[in-house]
């Protein structure tokens, strides 16, 4: 019986590594906007505290219409007089952390818009060849390989994200796509594109959305809303949620709420990969990030 005991559990060890393993690539964490606010710090200052598991660089928000495509990070550097290549190193530092790094194109201002599945494709290749495998001379953040895009579509007119989607991903299957719609659903300007089920994460932005957020200690509308975003042609839903009152307008979810109503009302949906978090800079005042990521 010793033998047949030992020879079981030398049998158990790989099938114990194989799921710790399946269970690490796939565990829940935080993702955050940086780049709006060059009070926020470096890219490799946010990736270096430990708090995240994925960036969105915020934001392309100039592109269509004829326009050429800009990218605006605020009080951080000036992409058009070349001094954003140097987040180029602070890229490769958060990846070689095992953390995403993804291009956020759009935002709640700006100037952008697609009018055509022409212009869908023009963008997908200015987007490869300056920020992702392709080449450029013209590569605004350097030579760093970022990990995919973000859509976060607030404005401007037409409805071809899902032709964007595509011809991205024509580029390289691999690409990793995230969306960041509103809570209420479907979401407006997105809708079609997550549903081509090309997007590996969506984080629904559950504030500034009264009917659809938290208020005055009600998580019923969030998790209602949650609920039904759940169901959507994605491979992880994340809750998006502001780091301080003075990050969004409204919505905001006190920590020791999150922490003991809101996350165990959603954890349990297969498609739960966290949390996403508007935005670096209020975060690194408010500390959110740091207070919650135990319990995510």
């Amino acid at each position: 019986m010793a033998s047949l005991k030992l020879g079981a559990a030398v049998f158990l060890l790989p099938l114990l590594l194989v799921f710790s393993i399946f269970e690490k690539s796939h565990a829940a964490g935080i993702a955050v906007y940086w780049g709006q606010n060059g009070g926020e710090g470096t890219l490799a200052d946010a990736c270096n505290s430990g708090n995240y598991k994925f960036i969105n660089i915020a934001f392309l928000s100039t592109f269509g219409n004829g326009q050429t495509p800009q990218l605006n990070l605020a009080g951080h550097c000036n992409p058009a007089a070349g001094t954003c290549k140097g987040i180029s190193a602070d890229i490769k530092t958060c990846q070689s952390k095992g953390i995403t790094v993804l291009l956020s194109i759009g935002g709640s201002s700006g100037s952008y818009s697609l009018n055509s599945a022409n212009e869908a494709n023009q963008l997908a290749t200015y987007i490869w060849n300056n920020f992702l495998g392709g080449s450029s001379n013209s590569r605004p953040l350097g030579n760093a390989v970022l990990d995919g895009v973000d859509f976060d579509i607030e404005a401007g007119s037409g409805q071809h994200w899902d032709e964007l989607a595509r011809a991205l991903k024509k580029f390289n299957q691999k690409l990793i796509l995230s969306a960041a719609p509103q809570c209420p659903f479907p979401d407006s300007h997105l809708s079609t594109a997550i549903n081509t089920g090309l997007f590996n994460y969506v984080w629904v932005q559950f504030y500034n959305n009264p009917p659809c957020q938290y208020t005055s200690g009600n998580i019923n509308n969030l998790v209602n809303s949650w609920k039904r975003w759940t169901t959507v042609q994605a491979s992880q839903v994340f809750l998006g949620v502001p780091a301080s009152t003075a990050a969004a307008g409204s919505g905001f979810i006190p920590v020791d709420v999150m922490k003991s109503q809101v996350l165990p009302a959603i954890k349990g949906s297969p498609k739960y990969g966290g949390v996403m978090i508007w935005d670096r800079f209020n975060d690194l005042k408010s500390g959110y990030s740091k207070a919650i990521i135990g319990s995510i």
